[in-house]
């Protein structure tokens, strides 16, 4: 009977044993490298093009089209061209009639357009902004009068804002004196007339200008 009772007691101890060494599995320990959430913890504000001086605005187009990319200068056959130059003609046609009330006159940008295979124009590069002024005179042959008319259209022209001359060259003026059905002209580029030597005289100033350039 006590061999039994023993037998029984040693069963017992060898189950509970089996028990204790099955139990849930270890959980795994971290992970050694860090896993970005799939979700940010703070909302993401949406991006907002910021524009400064040095930054030039970029419009986006309305149809979600993104724009053409200019032409490739190969692609191009140049041609001589103008453009007009609203605001700047305006502002210049308005200092020049503060000088003479009949006066007319306007601004452009001379250049050339970017003329594609289809004949279709591709774009304009500007190479200067030039000058048209027209002043009524009663003599033509008064060369100090027409000479100080050229100096009073260049102190207008070089006080205009360098920001709103076009292209890297020096732009071409040219003056139109109207007396009755007679007409002179003087041409000349803006440098050319910077160059004159200093003190010169009106008549000297448009003499000079009126030699061949």
């Amino acid at each position: 009977m006590q061999r039994i009772f023993w037998a029984f007691l040693l069963w017992t101890l060898l189950l509970c044993a089996c028990s204790t060494s099955v139990s849930s599995p270890r959980p795994l320990p971290p992970a050694t490298t860090n896993v970005p959430s799939a979700f940010p913890t703070t909302a993401i504000p949406n991006p907002t093009l910021i524009v400064t001086p040095s930054t030039p605005q970029i419009d986006q187009p309305t149809d979600g089209n993104i724009p053409a990319t200019p032409p490739n200068p190969q692609d191009c056959g140049y041609q001589w061209a103008n453009q007009d130059l609203p605001e700047l003609s305006k502002s210049f046609q308005t200092s020049v009639q503060a000088l003479q009330s009949e006066a007319q006159a306007n601004a452009y940008a001379f250049g050339e357009n970017c003329m594609l295979a289809d004949g279709s124009v591709g774009g304009f590069s500007a190479m200067e902004t030039d000058f048209n002024i027209t002043f009524q005179v009663s003599d033509l042959t008064n060369e100090s009068d027409l000479g100080e008319w050229i100096v009073k259209v260049m102190q207008v022209i070089e006080n205009i804002p360098k920001d709103q001359i076009v292209g890297p060259q020096p732009g071409r003026v040219s003056i139109g004196f109207v007396s009755g059905s007679d007409q002179k002209f003087v041409n000349y580029y803006i440098n050319q007339y910077q160059a004159l030597p200093a003190g010169l005289s009106n008549s000297e100033i448009y003499r000079a200008l009126q030699r061949p350039q």
